[in-house]
């Protein structure tokens, strides 16, 4: 009986998913700056797209991410997030199911998002995408006291990055801003970026800035194995404030195929591997107004509805959550200290930790 008793232990946990197994030692944060939670759950926005002055290629949208299903819409245009990420782990968000993630800082802007998303705090006087240096101690200052000194960076599109995060406080590398037409054999922490020109892809005209911050990511990921890695996408922002939704949608689709392949390296990786949860998430939302809120946020209602995906160790496989909840921007920094085993206590408010992603009841 025992040994029956024993053969079926054993067959339980070789069955058992690959996200209930081992223990979150590593987190990766991903933003697409501005990235609508509308296309993220139900593809390319008809009333969007069949406006001429905002698309360009029309055929091409409705050839490569469209479907009259926004299920499969949505699985054509984020194809990593919907058969990977929604498949093995949690997705929030989805507004027409009554699931809600929005903001609490009020102003619906970058800087003030990501200090949100970093501090757990939807600090009040931060308001400006001009502000200086971030007082307000974040995760990074958080987890340098808990042995992560040396095991943390950031690579971003956006320059204010080294501001929000506070570097020249903690001491974290941040590497931001590393443009296309940078040439000369540039080196960065080692990393030679001007051999990157020609490995943009030449059937994709889109995230050309982002690209460039993805391969840098990558190969610091690679290099030096941090524990908490923040990369933070900015083209999907640009191209929607300049109402180009064909590039806004490409970009997405793009950036979703580069965390595909951060995925790959992470699951190929003995330091990473089974022991690493990806957080992927944006730093505010738009409007819904399709002749022109679509395009820009702050004080356009609607702008406040975000969306959080998450894989990774320990996290169940729940795919879309279709329940009624409301999540706020604020719990994401919680969330990644207790991913990481810590307790999340700054010097300041902070929300708490999200239960179903980090298994407490």
């Amino acid at each position: 009986m025992k040994q029956m008793l024993s053969i079926l232990a054993c067959l339980l946990c070789l069955h058992a998913p690959a996200q209930q197994q081992g223990k979150t030692e590593n987190v990766i944060l991903v933003t697409l700056d501005g990235y609508r939670w509308q296309e993220l759950f139900g593809g390319p926005q008809k009333k969007i797209y069949k406006t001429k002055k905002y698309t360009k290629d029309l055929a091409t949208i409705k050839s490569q991410y469209w479907d009259a299903d926004p299920v499969k819409s949505r699985a054509k245009l984020m194809p990593f997030m919907w058969g990977t990420i929604a498949k093995n782990g949690q997705v929030y968000g989805n507004k027409k199911l009554h699931n809600k993630v929005t903001l609490t800082n009020g102003y619906k802007f970058s800087y003030p998002g990501y200090n949100e998303i970093l501090t757990g705090w939807g600090d009040r006087r931060v308001n400006s995408n001009d502000y200086p240096d971030n007082p307000n101690s974040n995760i990074f200052d958080f987890l340098k006291t808990k042995g992560f000194d040396g095991k943390m960076f950031c690579a971003g599109t956006w320059d204010a990055f080294p501001r929000i995060i506070n570097t020249k406080r903690n001491g974290v590398p941040v590497f931001v801003n590393m443009k296309a037409e940078a040439n000369g054999g540039i080196h960065i922490n080692g990393v030679n970026i001007d051999e990157w020109h020609t490995t943009i892809p030449p059937h994709n005209p889109y995230a050309k800035t982002d690209t460039f911050t993805y391969k840098f990511a990558k190969e610091y990921i690679q290099r030096y194995h941090p524990r908490f890695s923040f990369i933070g996408f900015d083209e999907t922002d640009d191209f929607a404030h300049g109402g180009e939704y064909d590039a806004y949608l490409g970009t997405a689709h793009t950036l979703d195929a580069y965390i595909q392949d951060l995925w790959g390296f992470v699951q190929s990786d003995p330091q990473y591997k089974d022991k690493t949860t990806i957080i992927v998430t944006c730093d505010h939302g738009r409007g819904d107004i399709p002749k022109l809120e679509w395009r820009h946020h702050g004080r356009v209602m609607g702008a406040e509805y975000i969306w959080i995906a998450a894989m990774g160790p320990g996290i169940e496989a729940l795919g879309e959550i279709n329940t009624k909840e409301h999540l706020h921007q604020n719990q994401i920094a919680a969330t990644i200290a207790a991913l990481l085993g810590c307790e999340y206590k700054p010097d300041h408010y902070a929300g708490a930790p999200i239960r179903s992603l980090t298994g407490q009841k």
